[in-house]
């Protein structure tokens, strides 16, 4: 559901298949200019991540703030903790979290709107239903009822495509604690909407 990073060809993390730059991040350290590379393989991503949550209009200073806080933070990354891409979802998911109250009332207002139509593939009708156009109807309203920290991991799985690991890892939390809430908000969502879960793909949506 997430975008690849825009730059050619960078050392790969094998679990995931997906760019690690936290060399690009340790040579920051002694050469600030080289954060840009952090920022340009990420940004629109970190950005998609807080525009679904918190709307257009909040998410380019949420976004900003996150890379912000990243680069004045990057002394204290930790690359056997976490690769960036985690990290950086772990600060924008905290600066987020400076936004709860605009991010549920956002969801209750999209509560009272009807589920859109969405057309394309299976790709595109994952990421819709949980996208800041998608979340409407009643899983906006089942979210905005959920603990921020189930709401955090719910949408860290939906919306980021993070493993228990990762967000273990990206929120400072043990990994139990993941599953625990995940199973909780889970099992709210599918009260909340009949017996289904927008926010898992559906057997359906492979065929």
């Amino acid at each position: 559901m997430t975008g690849e990073p825009l730059t050619a060809d960078p050392p790969r993390d094998g679990a995931r298949g997906r760019a690690d730059h936290s060399g690009v991040l340790r040579m920051s350290l002694n050469d600030p200019e080289r954060f840009g590379e952090i920022f340009d393989s990420y940004f629109a991503e970190i950005h998609g991540y807080a525009a679904r949550r918190l709307g257009p209009d909040a998410a380019s200073d949420a976004a900003a703030q996150t890379f912000l806080e990243a680069f004045r933070g990057r002394e204290r990354y930790d690359a056997a903790r976490a690769n960036v891409r985690t990290w950086l979802y772990g600060i924008a998911t905290n600066v987020i979290g400076k936004h709860r109250r605009g991010e549920v009332r956002g969801l209750r207002a999209r509560a009272r709107l009807g589920p859109g139509r969405h057309e394309g593939g299976h790709a595109d009708r994952v990421d819709a239903r949980v996208s800041a156009q998608g979340l409407r109807g009643p899983l906006a309203g089942a979210l905005a009822a959920l603990p921020a920290g189930e709401r955090d991991v719910l949408l860290l799985v939906a919306l980021a495509d993070l493993t228990h690991e990762e967000i273990a890892a990206a929120l400072g939390i043990p990994y139990g604690t993941v599953g625990s809430r995940l199973s909780r908000a889970r099992k709210k969502v599918r009260a909340a909407l009949g017996g289904t879960d927008p926010t898992q793909v559906q057997e359906d949506d492979h065929g």
